[in-house]
């Protein structure tokens, strides 16, 4: 898989299944989706519930504020396996013309630990728009997804171990971006500021955020010499 995202969350293992399967509450964590909902053809009108699959779903991403790129895709999971772990996979596609992301599949792995779960994925993806498609992909957009998914998993985190609600904990981050930049642009404007800015530029850089705070930084984004995908993914029709 292209990207690896793998974090340690002290919770039930119920409970953070929950909160990765159920679309109503996988997008209040995800800071890759706006919006996700299960399809109508599966009986799921409502977009609740939380089964094994397979399952048709709708995807979207406000990309500006007048601009929402959406795709659809298919999941399915297992959580009664004989290792005790639960895994869930996907395969996605967008048709949309300004969606960079083609389509692609990945897996969420749930492994027990002796206080909580191994949260982990693996997913890569097709670019479109050929050449400049592939440029945009590796120096950017694959970048900002790796960071993406790991800002997330730290958010989700946060919410199983702390209770902190999805949208708290991405005011807090915005509060704590927000006085990083203020701290910046003072000792941009102040006197002295070829002395200052430097420092003011490495501390907004390097001082760790705060525990209530999500970070990507918490989060293993290499992924361990033996990872492979679920045999799941492969019983998985494209979108």
């Amino acid at each position: 898989m292209g990207l690896y995202v793998e974090t340690r969350i002290r919770t039930d293992p119920e409970t953070l299944w929950e909160r990765t399967q159920d679309p109503g509450r996988h997008q209040r964590w995800d800071l890759r989706f706006t919006e996700i909902a299960l399809l109508p053809e599966d009986g799921n009108e409502d977009g609740a519930g939380a089964g094994d699959g397979p399952r048709r779903f709708r995807y979207a991403t406000r990309v500006l504020p007048f601009l929402v790129v959406a795709g659809t895709g298919v999941s399915a999971g297992e959580r009664h396996r004989a290792g005790g772990d639960r895994v869930s996979a996907l395969r996605f596609a967008s048709a949309h013309p300004l969606s960079l992301l083609a389509e692609g599949s990945g897996y969420w792995r749930h492994v027990p630990t002796a206080d909580g779960v191994r949260f982990l994925t693996g997913y890569d993806y097709r670019p479109r728009w050929g050449r400049f498609g592939r440029a945009a992909d590796r120096l950017l957009f694959r970048p900002l997804m790796g960071w993406a998914t790991a800002w997330s998993f730290d958010r989700l985190r946060l919410w199983c171990e702390h209770g902190t609600a999805p949208e708290r904990s991405r005011d807090r981050w915005l509060l704590e971006l927000a006085a990083r930049v203020l701290l910046v642009a003072l000792c941009a404007a102040g006197p002295g500021a070829a002395a200052t800015l430097p420092l003011a530029c490495a501390a907004a850089l390097l001082v760790p955020p705060s525990s209530r705070v999500p970070a990507a930084r918490r989060c293993l984004r290499v992924p361990p010499a033996r990872t492979r995908e679920p045999r799941l993914l492969d019983t998985l029709e494209q979108p």
